[in-house]
Protein backbone atom coordinates (compact mmCIF):
# COMPACT_ATOMS: atom_id res chain seq x y z
CA UNK A 1 0.00 0.00 0.00
CA UNK A 2 1.19 3.30 -0.81
CA UNK A 3 1.74 6.18 1.83
CA UNK A 4 -1.56 7.67 3.28
CA UNK A 5 -3.29 9.64 0.83
CA UNK A 6 -4.91 13.32 2.35
CA UNK A 7 -7.94 14.67 0.14
CA UNK A 8 -9.25 18.31 1.21
CA UNK A 9 -12.94 19.26 -0.50
CA UNK A 10 -14.25 22.41 0.08
CA UNK A 11 -16.59 24.87 -1.02
CA UNK A 12 -18.98 27.32 0.51
CA UNK A 13 -21.80 26.61 3.21
CA UNK A 14 -24.36 24.50 2.02
CA UNK A 15 -22.68 23.59 -1.14
CA UNK A 16 -22.43 19.86 -0.76
CA UNK A 17 -19.15 19.16 0.19
CA UNK A 18 -20.12 17.18 3.23
CA UNK A 19 -22.19 15.11 1.07
CA UNK A 20 -19.65 14.59 -1.24
CA UNK A 21 -17.20 13.53 1.69
CA UNK A 22 -19.66 11.05 2.79
CA UNK A 23 -20.05 9.52 -0.98
CA UNK A 24 -16.55 8.99 -0.72
CA UNK A 25 -16.23 7.77 2.77
CA UNK A 26 -18.89 5.22 2.46
CA UNK A 27 -16.59 3.65 -0.75
CA UNK A 28 -13.83 2.67 1.15
CA UNK A 29 -15.48 2.37 5.00
CA UNK A 30 -12.48 0.12 6.36
CA UNK A 31 -9.80 2.92 4.93
CA UNK A 32 -11.43 6.03 5.54
CA UNK A 33 -11.14 8.37 8.34
CA UNK A 34 -12.78 12.11 8.12
CA UNK A 35 -11.67 15.61 9.71
CA UNK A 36 -13.72 18.18 10.01
CA UNK A 37 -12.38 22.13 10.32
CA UNK A 38 -15.13 22.59 12.03
CA UNK A 39 -14.34 20.76 14.96
CA UNK A 40 -11.45 23.11 15.30
CA UNK A 41 -13.09 26.47 16.04
CA UNK A 42 -11.49 28.18 18.56
CA UNK A 43 -12.29 27.86 22.08
CA UNK A 44 -14.03 31.41 23.72
CA UNK A 45 -14.25 30.06 27.33
CA UNK A 46 -13.34 34.27 27.71
CA UNK A 47 -16.52 35.43 25.85
CA UNK A 48 -20.01 35.74 26.90
CA UNK A 49 -22.78 33.48 24.88
CA UNK A 50 -24.00 36.80 23.85
CA UNK A 51 -20.18 37.24 22.73
CA UNK A 52 -19.95 33.95 21.07
CA UNK A 53 -23.03 34.68 19.06
CA UNK A 54 -21.61 37.48 17.71
CA UNK A 55 -18.14 36.44 16.04
CA UNK A 56 -17.66 36.37 13.15
CA UNK A 57 -17.45 32.33 12.25
CA UNK A 58 -16.40 32.56 8.61
CA UNK A 59 -13.08 33.73 8.17
CA UNK A 60 -10.28 32.01 8.81
CA UNK A 61 -9.05 33.44 12.47
CA UNK A 62 -12.25 31.90 13.58
CA UNK A 63 -10.44 28.24 13.75
CA UNK A 64 -7.49 27.36 15.50
CA UNK A 65 -5.20 26.55 12.16
CA UNK A 66 -2.02 25.54 14.43
CA UNK A 67 -3.55 22.50 16.11
CA UNK A 68 -5.50 21.52 12.97
CA UNK A 69 -2.20 21.36 11.09
CA UNK A 70 -0.87 19.49 13.73
CA UNK A 71 -3.38 17.05 14.13
CA UNK A 72 -3.64 16.55 10.20
CA UNK A 73 0.00 16.10 10.15
CA UNK A 74 -0.02 12.98 12.92
CA UNK A 75 -2.59 11.87 10.73
CA UNK A 76 -0.46 11.63 7.64
CA UNK A 77 2.24 10.00 9.46
CA UNK A 78 0.35 7.28 10.88
CA UNK A 79 -0.72 8.54 14.05
CA UNK A 80 -4.62 8.93 16.00
CA UNK A 81 -5.71 12.26 17.79
CA UNK A 82 -8.34 13.20 20.01
CA UNK A 83 -10.04 15.89 18.13
CA UNK A 84 -11.58 18.49 19.83
CA UNK A 85 -15.62 18.90 19.63
CA UNK A 86 -17.22 21.73 19.19
CA UNK A 87 -21.09 22.46 20.44
CA UNK A 88 -22.65 25.28 17.58
CA UNK A 89 -25.88 25.63 20.21
CA UNK A 90 -23.33 26.89 22.58
CA UNK A 91 -21.03 28.85 19.86
CA UNK A 92 -17.89 27.12 21.80
CA UNK A 93 -15.77 23.80 21.87
CA UNK A 94 -16.64 21.70 24.92
CA UNK A 95 -14.18 20.10 27.25
CA UNK A 96 -14.42 16.58 25.37
CA UNK A 97 -12.54 15.62 22.59
CA UNK A 98 -13.39 12.00 19.73
CA UNK A 99 -11.17 9.73 18.62
CA UNK A 100 -9.95 10.24 15.10
CA UNK A 101 -7.95 6.94 14.15
CA UNK A 102 -5.39 7.29 10.98
CA UNK A 103 -6.31 5.42 8.00
CA UNK A 104 -4.95 4.91 4.65
CA UNK A 105 -7.88 7.84 3.06
CA UNK A 106 -8.00 11.15 5.28
CA UNK A 107 -10.89 12.97 3.69
CA UNK A 108 -10.72 16.52 5.14
CA UNK A 109 -14.07 18.59 5.16
CA UNK A 110 -14.07 22.50 5.47
CA UNK A 111 -15.55 26.13 3.71
CA UNK A 112 -11.73 27.62 4.25
CA UNK A 113 -9.17 24.80 4.41
CA UNK A 114 -7.89 26.07 0.73
CA UNK A 115 -7.20 29.44 2.69
CA UNK A 116 -4.92 28.47 4.35
CA UNK A 117 -1.63 27.39 2.30
CA UNK A 118 -0.15 25.59 5.18
CA UNK A 119 -3.41 23.38 5.23
CA UNK A 120 -3.07 23.23 1.54
CA UNK A 121 0.38 22.32 1.59
CA UNK A 122 -1.06 18.95 3.67
CA UNK A 123 -3.30 17.89 0.91
CA UNK A 124 -2.68 15.68 -1.04
CA UNK A 125 -5.97 15.99 -3.47
CA UNK A 126 -7.65 19.46 -3.32
CA UNK A 127 -11.49 19.66 -4.48
CA UNK A 128 -13.60 22.59 -4.69
CA UNK A 129 -17.29 22.00 -4.53
CA UNK A 130 -19.13 24.82 -6.52
CA UNK A 131 -22.85 25.35 -6.35
CA UNK A 132 -25.19 28.27 -6.75
CA UNK A 133 -25.53 30.79 -4.20
CA UNK A 134 -29.26 30.25 -3.87
CA UNK A 135 -29.18 26.55 -3.57
CA UNK A 136 -26.12 27.14 -0.44
CA UNK A 137 -28.71 29.32 1.71
CA UNK A 138 -31.67 27.10 1.31
CA UNK A 139 -29.24 24.07 2.56
CA UNK A 140 -27.54 26.20 5.38
CA UNK A 141 -31.00 27.55 6.39
CA UNK A 142 -32.49 23.82 7.09
CA UNK A 143 -29.51 22.97 8.33
CA UNK A 144 -28.79 25.31 11.04
CA UNK A 145 -32.48 25.55 12.22
CA UNK A 146 -32.67 21.65 12.42
CA UNK A 147 -29.46 20.18 13.50
CA UNK A 148 -27.65 22.94 15.07
CA UNK A 149 -30.04 25.17 17.25
CA UNK A 150 -30.42 28.10 15.38
CA UNK A 151 -33.57 30.60 14.86
CA UNK A 152 -34.39 31.32 11.18
CA UNK A 153 -34.12 35.14 11.92
CA UNK A 154 -30.35 34.37 13.28
CA UNK A 155 -29.36 32.25 10.00
CA UNK A 156 -29.99 34.99 7.90
CA UNK A 157 -28.85 37.33 10.35
CA UNK A 158 -25.67 35.59 9.72
CA UNK A 159 -25.72 35.17 6.27
CA UNK A 160 -26.01 38.25 5.72
CA UNK A 161 -23.77 40.01 7.96
CA UNK A 162 -21.02 37.60 7.82
CA UNK A 163 -21.57 34.16 5.58
CA UNK A 164 -21.62 36.23 2.41
CA UNK A 165 -19.23 38.55 2.44
CA UNK A 166 -16.36 36.43 3.98
CA UNK A 167 -17.44 33.98 0.93
CA UNK A 168 -16.78 36.39 -1.54
CA UNK A 169 -13.39 37.29 0.50
CA UNK A 170 -12.09 34.51 1.15
CA UNK A 171 -14.10 30.93 -0.20
CA UNK A 172 -14.55 31.73 -3.56
CA UNK A 173 -11.07 32.78 -4.46
CA UNK A 174 -9.35 29.74 -2.55
CA UNK A 175 -11.03 27.74 -5.72
CA UNK A 176 -8.05 28.55 -6.97
CA UNK A 177 -5.87 26.25 -4.91
CA UNK A 178 -7.97 23.12 -6.13
CA UNK A 179 -6.57 20.98 -8.69
CA UNK A 180 -10.59 19.79 -9.06
CA UNK A 181 -13.88 21.57 -9.25
CA UNK A 182 -16.82 19.62 -9.00
CA UNK A 183 -19.96 21.65 -10.46
CA UNK A 184 -23.23 20.83 -9.15
CA UNK A 185 -22.61 20.21 -6.03
CA UNK A 186 -22.11 16.97 -4.04
CA UNK A 187 -24.52 15.01 -5.98
CA UNK A 188 -22.47 15.46 -9.28
CA UNK A 189 -21.72 11.44 -9.70
CA UNK A 190 -19.83 11.45 -12.64
CA UNK A 191 -17.51 13.89 -10.77
CA UNK A 192 -17.37 11.52 -7.67
CA UNK A 193 -16.69 8.88 -9.92
CA UNK A 194 -13.39 10.16 -10.98
CA UNK A 195 -12.53 11.06 -7.91
CA UNK A 196 -13.28 7.21 -6.88
CA UNK A 197 -10.86 5.79 -9.45
CA UNK A 198 -8.15 8.53 -7.92
CA UNK A 199 -8.72 7.25 -4.86
CA UNK A 200 -8.63 2.83 -5.41
CA UNK A 201 -5.61 3.76 -7.92
CA UNK A 202 -3.73 5.48 -4.77
CA UNK A 203 -4.47 2.59 -2.09
CA UNK A 204 -4.37 0.21 -4.74
CA UNK A 205 -7.58 -1.72 -4.18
Amino acid sequence: MKNILTVGIAGGSGSGKTTLTHVLAQRFPAYTTVLNHDDYYKARDDLSYEERAALNYDEPDAFDNDLFCEHLEKLRRGHDIQCPVYDYSEHNRTAGTKLIPSRPLVLVDGILIFADPKICNLLDLRVFVDTDADIRILRRLMRDVSERGRTIDSVIDQYQTTVKPMHEKYVEPSKHAANIIVPEGGANQIAADMIISYIREHLEL
